[in-house]
């Protein structure tokens, strides 16, 4: 039998998502990721430490000012307030037996039977007791104030966004129990690298997306951190939303700041239309009358937001493939990718 030859199989026709080549601006487009916040949060904790008994409330539930959120076992400050309460009764006994011998030795200083510097001892001893008692209520006072601290309760009416002690935990003094979000405006806050923050300033306006919905909407910038966040060295901005646009707490949003400046001589391309051949960048051009591409080697400038500058080798209008461009051979046949419905 004789052999035959296989016919090498054509290349497949690939589908790829084109854009024109733009001039590019001063400045591109800025984005970043953000979440939605209220203006106003508490971090709310006890101010004595012990064992988390009782937690009321769950995460994400609306409670109103004033309601109880959790409870400390208060078995060990009730024992101290016993304990205050015996050293009151003590220092008040000691301070009735001193004003009586006070009175006693002033009726026989005023009959002549002692002298001054006797009494005076006596009034001491009197001032002295007093002295204690008041210390003794102070202290009683304080170990009642520590028992009904064992108690939390909201400082605000709001949304509880987030609960960090379970049942059991033993928490210190000033620890996080819960978070609550107080009811009012909400507000984006994003985390701006320090190289972007010159591009913002109070007042300024930009656009925000919900993830989840897709809904959009503008904000304003309405602070601007004065210190980096010493770990990831960026700068929290906060922006107020608008009337009407009020996405969910803890939404997770993207915002974006228009490119401004003028056009400028050079060209801009998405920057994942830009890849890497040897020691050379290319982009690949579309042929629409073909379908086919060819790549194009290309000189790059600046990254400016998701966006690459090109100095040379493009011309403003050209038709160029900006995603599916690793995949591309010289002269290959594509076509235009198309979202579905």
């Amino acid at each position: 039998m004789a052999c035959s030859k296989t016919e090498a199989p054509a290349d497949p026709i690939r589908s790829v998502k084109t854009v024109q080549v733009e001039q590019a601006t001063d400045q591109g487009d800025l984005k970043w990721p953000g979440d939605i916040r209220a203006r106003v949060e508490s971090k709310l904790g006890f101010r004595v430490p012990g064992k988390l008994l009782q937690r009321h409330v769950e995460l994400g539930q609306r409670v109103a000012l004033g309601q109880e959120l959790a409870r400390l076992d208060e078995r060990d400050l009730e024992l101290a307030v016993l304990n205050a309460q015996a050293q009151l009764d003590a220092a008040r006994t000691q301070r009735d037996l001193a004003s009586s011998e006070f009175k006693r030795f002033e009726n026989l200083k005023n009959q002549q039977f002692i002298s001054e510097a006797e009494l005076e001892r006596r009034s001491t001893t009197l001032k002295a007791a007093q002295a204690q008692l008041d210390q003794a209520t102070a202290q009683l006072r304080l170990q009642r104030n520590q028992r009904e601290d064992t108690r939390l309760f909201a400082n605000a009416k709001g949304v509880v966004t987030a609960i960090e002690a379970e049942v059991g935990q033993v928490v210190a003094a000033g620890q996080t129990v819960v978070r609550l979000a107080h009811e009012g405006p909400r507000e984006v806050a994003v985390s701006v690298p320090e190289q972007q923050l010159k591009r913002m300033a109070v007042g300024q306006s930009m656009k925000v997306k919900v993830h989840a919905t897709g809904e959009t909407g503008l904000a304003r910038v309405r602070d601007i951190a004065a210190a980096a966040d010493p770990a990831t060295r960026t700068f929290e901005v906060r922006l107020a939303l608008e009337a009407g646009f009020q996405p969910p707490l803890g939404s997770s949003v993207q915002v974006t700041l228009a490119a401004q400046g003028k056009p400028s001589d050079a060209l801009s391309v998405p920057a994942t239309a830009v890849i890497r051949k040897g020691q050379s960048s290319v982009v690949w051009v579309l042929d629409a009358s073909s379908m086919t591409v060819r790549a194009q080697p290309v000189q790059v400038g600046d990254l400016v937001g998701e966006r690459m500058v090109i100095t040379q080798g493009l011309q403003a209008g050209q038709t160029i493939v900006a995603a599916g461009a690793h995949v591309l051979t010289e002269g290959q046949r594509v076509v235009r990718f198309e979202a579905k419905p």
